[in-house]
Parts: C-alpha cells; sequence; structure tokens
C-alpha cells in the first residue's frame, strides 16, 4: 500500500511541476529534465508514468479538466431550473478560477493553445456534458439563446479567464459585487431575451 502512494505521488508531483512550469514557462520552454527535477525524480522516472512529453501534457490537461469540472459541478442538480442550475455552476467556475490559479490558469493556456492533441481536447469537452445539457434543456425551453455551444461559452463562461488573469496581474480586484455583476452580464449574453 505505501509503495501505491509513493507512485501516486511522484506522479502527481509531475502533473504539479508541469502545471507550474508551463503557467510560467510556456510548454516549449519546459524541457522534461525541469519538470523531473522539480518534481524530485529522475527524468527516467517521468516515463514509467507517461510516453513522452506529449502525453505528459495530455493527461495533465484531462487531470486538471477533471478536477475543474468535479468543483463546478459539485452542488448542481439537473432537476434545477435552466436559471438557477446555470448561476450555480458558473459562479462554482468562477471560484475555481480565482481560486485555483494555477490550475485555471493552466487550462487557459491548454484550451487557447494547439499544443494538447485535439482527442484530448474532445475528451475534455466531455467534461462539461453537465453544462452542455443543460444549455441544451435551455434551448428546447426557449430561455438560451439557440446558438453553438461554443458561443455560449465564450461569451458566458471565457470573460471568467480574463479576469483571473487580471486579477493575478494585480490590475483589478474582484468583490462579491464585480462578481454578481460578472454572472448577470454572463447571463444576459446568453439568455434568451423575450
Amino acid at each position: 500500500m505505501a509503495k501505491l502512494q509513493k507512485s501516486i505521488d511522484k506522479r502527481n508531483a509531475l502533473v504539479k511541476a508541469t502545471i507550474e512550469l508551463v503557467n510560467n514557462n510556456g510548454f516549449h520552454a519546459t524541457p522534461m529534465s525541469k519538470i523531473a527535477k522539480m518534481a524530485k525524480v529522475s527524468p527516467a522516472t517521468i516515463y514509467l508514468y507517461f510516453e513522452n512529453k506529449q502525453d505528459l501534457l495530455n493527461q495533465t490537461y484531462i487531470d486538471v479538466k477533471a478536477e475543474y469540472t468535479k468543483y463546478a459541478f459539485e452542488t448542481y442538480d439537473s432537476s434545477m431550473s435552466v436559471a438557477y442550475g446555470f448561476e450555480i455552476i458558473w459562479k462554482r467556475i468562477s471560484n475555481f478560477k480565482l481560486n485555483e490559479c494555477e490550475e485555471a490558469m493552466f487550462l487557459a493556456q491548454c484550451d487557447n493553445t494547439p499544443i494538447i492533441d485535439e482527442a484530448i481536447r474532445q475528451e475534455g469537452i466531455k467534461h462539461l456534458q453537465p453544462l452542455l445539457d443543460l444549455w441544451e434543456r435551455g434551448k428546447k425551453e426557449g430561455i438560451i439563446k439557440p446558438i453553438s455551444d461554443y458561443l455560449l461559452y465564450a461569451y458566458a463562461i471565457n470573460p471568467l479567464s480574463f479576469l483571473m488573469m487580471t486579477q493575478n496581474r494585480g490590475s483589478f480586484k474582484l468583490t462579491k459585487e464585480n462578481i454578481e455583476e460578472a454572472f448577470q452580464a454572463a447571463w444576459s449574453s446568453i439568455k434568451l431575451c423575450k
């Protein structure tokens, strides 16, 4: 059992080092040797867990995406109204992005660059299924604009990444009031006006 935990700890250290180095240096300036050094393992140890650097990046992306979506949907129930369900999910996502900055920044980089394999990116999208299902129900009920889920995500969720980056740079401090205003703006951008 101790051997298994040690193995899990090493893999987790590699993932954590990958996130930190990619956030600080970018994908291309993050060699495997630096990842191993930061994780305090030998470079050969990486290959016990990952096939190569691309596999390490892909698996780190999926791990972080799973953590992110587990948090986002933890208090959501599909029986909630569309408006309330969206508010619950949106506020959980904002909380994650503003409090788990390292992971959120890593996801933002992965989502906005071609470094992650397309098949892995599609697998990552599957983790958002409860949100996509909510939007589909909202479209059928005439509550959400009948537009592409990519557009809905771009207008309702992606601005949180901008706010996270702005806060991380110290340019803007988000308050409860700002977060509520941002939620109202996000909801207004996707709800169907009647």
